[in-house]
């Protein structure tokens, strides 16, 4: 693999480090990419503590590998190349990480290991491709799980991080001719999970939240607070899509089975009545923490994440994560932490 370039600063100090066994200098070299490797294995993986763990696992392997580098690739190359196939081998050892069918009337399918990604965890360059917000919302991270591990790969590498088709081949070890058909094929597959989103993902996206967004998850978290059901009922589109994860054959098509579903459960009666909300957001989406008070407990806890896709002002998507006793995203246990 190279990238047709003579080796810069960082290469040659890897080298040198990778020769000497110089721990300390090889740690401050590669953590430096963490951040964006680690989204890299979340588009490959969709879950945030897989994530995490594959992250490490390609430090891992470069120090064992660090022989091997010779500088033909920029150091960010061959580090994207060892992630990428430690994600592909984690795949092909694990069968619970493919979508399974909703068994509802809906004919959809579940991701039920996906995690939500809080973006303080994105690299900080707002430019950077690898965090195009297209890019990084639940729903491409859901499409891209209907793809098999290789076309997936070749997908985020191709049209995500803007790899060559040489370049790809070259880590996948794979053909070009073989890249090429893999990433039409996955195209058309995308197409499908995605059939109203733009598909251009390397042009340039806002990240920001629009004031519609601000204003529906504000709103949201007010109906919460508020107990105030028609409230709540009135911030969802006719057509709204709802999940609950990890539960399965939670997902709903529409607004009137997802609230007649909240109120079956509970909601707004004694004991799921007494909530707080505190508006953030991850995968460049606007969400909601939700805290609920038990009776006789002191103090409100995290209960739940609510992701919301908004639509003209009004909630389109909504995906929940049950979030009590669940550290994954080192989020703030109580309102006020």
């Amino acid at each position: 693999m190279t990238d047709d370039r003579l080796p810069g600063d960082d290469e040659v100090t890897f080298i040198a480090a990778a020769r000497s066994g110089d721990t300390a200098r090889f740690a401050l070299l590669t953590e430096r990419h963490r951040r964006e490797l680690q989204v890299h294995c979340y588009r490959m993986l969709a879950n945030y503590e897989d994530a995490q763990d594959l992250t490490q696992e390609t430090f891992l392997r470069a120090w064992n590998k660090r022989e091997s580098f010779k500088g033909h690739a920029t150091l960010r190359t061959w580090l994207y190349r060892i992630a990428t196939n430690a994600c592909l081998d984690f795949l092909e050892k694990r069968n619970d990480r493919t979508p399974v069918p909703s068994g509802l009337s809906d004919p959809g399918f579940e991701v039920l290991y996906l995690q939500p990604y809080p973006d303080r965890m994105l690299p900080e360059d707002p430019q950077e491709s690898v965090v195009a917000r297209e890019t990084i919302e639940l729903a491409f991270i859901v499409a891209v799980q209907h793809l098999p591990p290789r076309q997936r790969a070749v997908l985020v590498l191709r049209d995500v991080l803007g790899w060559p088709a040489s370049k790809t081949a070259d880590s996948l070890e794979l053909t070009i001719a073989s890249v090429t058909s893999a990433l039409q094929r996955a195209r058309v597959t995308m197409r499908e999970r995605l059939p109203d989103r733009r598909l251009d993902w390397r042009s340039p996206a806002t990240h920001e939240l629009s004031d519609d967004e601000r204003g529906a998850v504000k709103s949201y978290i007010d109906a919460h607070e508020r107990n105030d059901l028609d409230g709540l009922m009135s911030l969802l589109r006719d057509d709204l899509r709802f999940a609950m994860l990890p539960e399965s054959g939670t997902s709903v098509v529409t607004a009137r089975e997802a609230v007649d579903g909240w109120v079956s459960g509970g909601l707004f009666r004694r004991g799921h009545d007494d909530w707080r909300g505190v508006a953030t957001t991850v995968n460049r989406m606007p969400a909601a923490l939700l805290y609920l008070r038990a009776p006789d407990d002191p103090g409100h806890r995290l209960f739940a994440i609510a992701v919301l896709r908004v639509v003209d002002g009004k909630i389109a998507e909504l995906t929940g994560f049950d979030a009590t006793d669940k550290p994954w995203l080192d989020l703030l246990p109580t309102p006020t932490g």
